[in-house]
């Protein structure tokens, strides 16, 4: 067979091809369910019909299509990739996942200002309406409704900290320490002399006096890590019988989990009513597989505990199981007999075998969502700004995640990687099972040719005498 050289194979590209002669791929298996799915469930129809107010209905350049931005964004989680200009350039690599989104092979992928454009003209609530996932749990029974998990975790902010501004005078942070330089006596402050300064300092860096310019929805916190940097907080409320996520939802780094807790408890019960709703419109004669009753038992870490949230969680008709901080000393329950009732009773349940086995699935399921939503799926550093943009790329990719755990169902694999990986590991298993049963011959034939050696070394006038084939009590060598 000849090599050839990279000299004789260039040539002049063909100005017409045949579309027998276009490259084509056979699609990737988990894309393939992945899109059976959708067309199952009428994802296109569902998304067309609530965005098309969105659209012209006769002028302007041809666009982005809904089913083709959604499926996009969904390619983000299922790859993790976290910036849309990757999505872009992954979707026109792969010829797999022009296939899955629907695009042909004669026509152009969408470019990433295509991509962000759709997002910025579609709004926040038609996001949270069409993320696909949520409104698809109920019809494979991963939706139950009846005890809830919420907990929450930072986001970094893309933007930096050496770029903040005071609020009021919209003057830079080093602006603002030569300033108190100059006004302590130092005219013509060094950069040793500003950090010094800056050590003096109490509340160094407050959300109160400082801002950022380029993201001013971002607050500065501490993150996992320890660092201080802009971030934003998202929460989940977690189907703790499923592991599915039914509330999400993105504000300031800087808010406490107290405050929060009742809006995610109440955004969690619309999704199952919208769920009961949806299933009594689809099928009214038969018996629905959402819980009617609605949020029976919440759980959450000892962040979120406090008096008032008890009382209130009692109050909703939902037991809580929030364990509490350690105090020094004993509370003064003057004039709070409903709120020292609730606490004790709460108290009871978390110490209880059940309590602590609800607590147990909480740190399972919730840290599971946050791990595929934001580690891999590539989400805990921010490339958008401002809190709707980012709110609506987070709502695709928790859609993304409730249908990687549909996927499971169905297929036994959440995401193409977990696919290709348990085949691999199938493809080992089987050459295993051959390797120990070669070996288990062997050991086998060892054991026998080990006792005969036994046997000969017991009686070798017998044994060492050939045997007649003719007859067994032949002695001759015949």
């Amino acid at each position: 067979m000849a090599m050839g050289t990279r000299k004789q194979r260039e040539k002049q590209e063909d100005i017409w091809i045949a579309h027998t002669e276009l490259a084509s791929a056979l699609g990737h298996p988990f894309y393939q369910r992945l899109n059976e799915l959708l067309e199952a469930e009428g994802f296109d129809e569902f998304v067309e019909k609530r965005c098309a107010r969105f659209y012209a209905a006769k002028y302007g350049r041809p666009s982005l299509t809904p089913g083709i931005y959604f499926r996009s964004l969904l390619i983000g989680y299922f790859e993790g990739i976290g910036a849309e200009r990757g999505i872009a350039w992954r979707l026109a690599d792969s010829l797999a996942l022009r296939r899955f989104v629907g695009i042909g092979l004669d026509e152009y992928t969408p470019d990433h200002s295509t991509i962000s454009r759709t997002r910025r003209l579609i709004d926040l609530d038609r996001h949270a309406k069409c993320s696909a996932g949520c409104w698809a749990l109920a019809d494979h029974g991963l939706l139950k409704g009846q005890r809830i998990a919420i907990d929450a975790t930072t986001l970094e902010a893309n933007a930096a900290m050496r770029s903040i501004v005071r609020r009021d005078t919209g003057e830079s942070y080093e602006e603002f320490l030569r300033g108190l330089a100059k006004a302590s006596g130092i005219t013509t402050p060094t950069r040793e002399d500003l950090a010094r300064l800056d050590r003096k300092r109490k509340q160094r860096t407050s959300n109160k006096e400082w801002k950022s310019p380029a993201d001013e929805d971002a607050r500065i916190a501490k993150m996992k890590d320890g660092r201080t940097h802009l971030a934003h907080k998202t929460e989940h409320a977690v189907d703790l019988d499923t592991g599915a996520v039914l509330a999400v939802t993105l504000q300031g780094a800087d808010q406490g989990d107290t405050t929060t807790l009742d809006e995610r408890l109440c955004e969690a019960g619309m999704a199952v009513a919208e769920q009961v709703g949806r299933e009594a419109e689809l099928r009214p004669n038969d018996k629905p597989k959402v819980n009617v009753a609605g949020i029976e038992e919440t759980v959450t870490d000892k962040g979120y505990h406090s008096g008032a949230v008890v009382k209130r969680m009692k109050a909703y008709g939902v037991r809580s199981y929030i364990p509490e901080k350690k105090q020094k000393g004993r509370r003064n329950w003057a004039g709070k007999p409903a709120e020292q009732q609730a606490v004790y009773a709460n108290r009871r349940r978390v110490r209880g075998e059940y309590g602590k086995g609800l607590l147990r699935r909480r740190g399972e399921f919730v840290e599971r969502s946050f791990a595929h939503c934001y580690e891999t799926g590539a989400m805990r550093r921010g490339h958008l700004r401002g809190r709707d943009n980012i709110l609506k790329r987070q709502l695709v990719h928790v859609g993304a995640f409730n249908l990687s755990l549909i996927l499971r169902h169905l297929l036994g694999a959440g995401t193409p990687r977990e696919l290709r990986n348990r085949l691999g590991r199938l493809v080992v298993r089987v050459l295993l099972l051959f390797s120990n049963r070669n070996s288990q011959q062997r050991l086998r034939c060892h054991r026998i040719s080990g006792s005969v050696a036994k046997r000969v070394a017991r009686s070798p006038t017998r044994l060492r005498r050939p045997l007649c084939r003719k007859s067994t009590t032949c002695t001759t060598d015949c």
